[in-house]
This record gives structure tokens, C-alpha cells and sequence, in this order.
């Protein structure tokens, strides 16, 4: 099984049934609306898409969305849709996300079960927190996907999510062998952090036995730790060799042996 980080959230995970993209935000740099607004000049995206996605994105099988309604662009924006639409690429998704995903004629395939089958293994969704406090009631929450197959690797993508109580409890059950992790910290002008922040980011070491692997950074102006700041929060602590910090266009092979 391979991991290739693509931007913010996007990422490619390649099987042996195929590659399959996960949260296609594919718009040029500079091309989508400000997140923040206080000390903020730049639209976003804040970069381009790397040259890995030019080599890929005519043999990407599957894809795989998160969220996406509520103007969630990070996770699937127009030029997503477009590219979803045109080479008919069958989309799995949530129940709730089916008829949002439907109405823009994107090849729709409902995960209609918490736990599905997933080619010859099985995919289990976990809810996802996007914040906390009164932003609450005005995020669009999404979920995070366990994905386990034969002879692979299992890999748990969390999402958009702070860290929860039941989601703690699923990592220490479960002890997924790769967690991609959202260390971005994303926060706007007002309320709570919208992503795991500094001491969640730490205690993911303390939950799990497997490697984490961040995202969610670098992209978006909201995303307030990059990726120089979350490698020295890492060494602060001790535990940098716990985590995999990926940049755009990287590729990581993975493996139970560590």
C-alpha cells in the first residue's frame, strides 16, 4: 500500500484494486475564498497542486469524500466536481453527502452501513468532531474511515476532527497500524481550533502504537501550524519518530514493519 499526500487533505492511497483519491480539492492556487480575514491577504489555495497529480489523475480509480457540504471546498471544490464528473470516477461517500453528491452527477457509491464491505475488506465509519463550543452547530461534522484489507496495512483517516472521547476509545481498541492525522490546526478569526491542536497532536503518540501520519497543512490560511512548527513540536516532546510529516507530492510505502 502506498500514501501519497497530494495537498491540504487530498491524498492518494494506492491498493492493489486501485488508486483511490481522497478529498479532491484540485483548484488552482490562489483560485478560492479567504478563510480568514484578520491579518490575512492571500486566497486560497495558498499553493499549487504538486507534479505528482499530473502523473496520476488519469489512472485514479475510486475516490472517497469525508464532508463536503456547508461550503467545505477544502474537501471537494468545483474543479473536484468537474474532474469527478468528467472521467465518471465512482465517489464512495456518506449517506448524508449521497443526494448533495447526486444533484452535481458525481458516481455516487453510499457507504450505507457504519461498518461496509470495502472490495475484500471492510470500511467502518467514525464520527468526526469538526470543533468545539459555538461553532458547533454551524460545521459540517463528516466522518473518518477505518479501512481494512487483506495483507495491507489498516489505516484510519480521521478527518476533519478534534480528538474526541469516542474517538480515543476507537484508537486504543482498534490500534490502527497508520492514522492520517488533521495537524493543521485550523482556526478562524473566532472560536475554537476546527482540527486536532498542540496537545492532541502529542497525545495521538500516547493513544496509539502505529505511525501517525499529518496533513491538512500548509495549504489553507486558516491551517495554523505548518509543517516546520509541527516538526519541532514533535522534538520538543520526544516523539518525532512516532509521526510522518509528508510534503506535497511525497510518497510513503507502508508497512507493519516499522
Amino acid at each position: 500500500m502506498k500514501f501519497t499526500q497530494i495537498r491540504n487533505a487530498t491524498i492518494l492511497i494506492e491498493f492493489s484494486h486501485g488508486k483511490i483519491i481522497v478529498d479532491p480539492m484540485l483548484a488552482r492556487k490562489g483560485s478560492l475564498p479567504k478563510l480568514r480575514y484578520y491579518k490575512s491577504d492571500k486566497r486560497n489555495p495558498l499553493v499549487d497542486l504538486p507534479d505528482v497529480f499530473t502523473e496520476y489523475k488519469d489512472n485514479i480509480d475510486y475516490a472517497l469524500i469525508t464532508h463536503c457540504q456547508k461550503g467545505h471546498f477544502d474537501h471537494l471544490d468545483r474543479a473536484g466536481v468537474r474532474w469527478l464528473v468528467k472521467r465518471q470516477i465512482p465517489t464512495f461517500c456518506t449517506p448524508r453527502d449521497e443526494k448533495f453528491l447526486d444533484k452535481k452527477q458525481i458516481l455516487t457509491r453510499v457507504l450505507a452501513q457504519q461498518r461496509s464491505t470495502f472490495f475484500d475488506g471492510t470500511i467502518e465509519r467514525i464520527p468526526a468532531t469538526h470543533t468545539r463550543g459555538w461553532l458547533t452547530a454551524f460545521m459540517e461534522h463528516g466522518t473518518g474511515y477505518f479501512i481494512q484489507l487483506p495483507n495491507e496495512p489498516s489505516v484510519y483517516l480521521m478527518g476533519d476532527t478534534v480528538l474526541t472521547h469516542s474517538i480515543r476509545n476507537f484508537i486504543q481498541d482498534n490500534q490502527p497500524d497508520y492514522i492520517v492525522a488533521p495537524t493543521g490546526k485550523a482556526q478562524f478569526d473566532l472560536g475554537a481550533p476546527l482540527l486536532l491542536d498542540e496537545n492532541e497532536i502529542i497525545e495521538l503518540a500516547n493513544l496509539s502504537t502505529g505511525k501517525i501520519i499529518c496533513n491538512h497543512m500548509g495549504a489553507l490560511d486558516h491551517c495554523r501550524i505548518d509543517h516546520h512548527s509541527l516538526a519541532a513540536l514533535l522534538e520538543k516532546h520526544a516523539v518525532k519518530d512516532r509521526y510522518i510529516i509528508p510534503r506535497d507530492g511525497d510518497t510513503v510505502i507502508l508497512t507493519t514493519n516499522y
